[in-house]
């Protein structure tokens, strides 16, 4: 049986090709992160896995209105992919997906995502993307400047060192993730700040947490992810428990634009723009 390695060596060809090859021009995302990548080098794909929820979840760079729709995240329409014979599918293939299902229909690019250092492997995997597609120079413009608007940042931040923060966002009516690694801590670390959570998360940088362990930060301050679910805001409003806990009594809570977590640098810098905007 073939090592998931070899499916991926073996799909791209075809990677072991001169770099310099004539670029891709269908591109085929199965999941969001690589579609956000792609954009940010100012390349459209021609089909992605979920539009709408790109739309909701990660909004920016902004995905073109035609893009062709290639089915959930969770089962892309492979009859779909076979009709628009794509001249590279993308995609974190360690989120679920199986390259084996895939190399019949295209070489692959596969980003790995990077648990212990997330941003240092979103600036390496944009820059193989950029050679990958011929946009080699896009892609180091774009660490050099994510680096710029980071710092930027940094330097228009006014919040006390002394108090730290913690961004999360509401998973259901007993429920939050909080977000105590990955992009978003590797982003907290850079801009000088402290994450509040000190607790273990998983691979994905989450710690996905009961309301009353909220309690464990003290008077840190909250960070909160939108989309904000109704069911959250009714939470917020009714909840004794909620009101009582010392980061809300603390106040007042930042309220974060759309942000994908598991993002690339388009993440990276927006998170921080947002972030020191809020907490000035």
């Amino acid at each position: 049986m073939p090592t998931r390695r070899a499916l991926l060596a073996a799909a791209a060809g075809l990677v072991l090709r001169p770099a310099r090859a004539a670029a891709p021009m269908r591109l085929a995302c199965l999941e969001w992160t690589t579609a956000e990548m792609l954009l940010s080098l100012g390349v459209a794909p021609m089909a992605v896995c979920d539009p709408k929820g790109y739309r909701d979840w990660v909004l920016a760079p902004e995905l073109p209105a035609d893009t062709i729709d290639l089915g959930s995240r969770g089962e892309p329409n492979r009859e779909l992919l076979l009709a628009l014979k794509p001249d590279l599918i993308l995609a974190v293939f360690e989120s679920g997906f199986d390259p084996a299902d895939f190399v019949p229909f295209a070489p692959l690019f596969d980003a790995p995502f990077h648990s212990a250092a997330p941003y240092r492997g979103a600036q390496d995997e944009t820059r193989r993307l950029g050679e990958r597609i011929g946009r080699a120079a896009e892609a180091d413009a774009l660490v050099e400047r994510t680096e710029a608007e980071i710092a930027a940042a940094r330097a228009r931040l006014r919040h006390d060192p002394d108090v730290p923060v913690c961004p999360f966002s509401f998973f259901d009516d007993r429920h939050l993730r909080i977000h105590g690694g990955g992009l978003l801590q590797d982003v907290l670390a850079k801009l000088g700040l402290r994450n509040a959570w000190a607790g273990p998360v998983n691979d994905w940088g989450i710690a996905t947490v009961g309301l009353e362990q909220l309690a464990a930060i003290g008077e840190a301050r909250l960070v909160c992810l939108e989309p904000i679910p109704p069911h959250a805001r009714r939470l917020m409003a009714e909840s004794t428990l909620w009101a009582n806990l010392p980061a809300v009594r603390r106040g007042p809570m930042a309220v974060i634009p759309t942000v994908w977590p598991f993002g690339s640098l388009a993440a990276a810098s927006r998170f921080a723009g947002l972030l020191a905007d809020r907490l000035a």
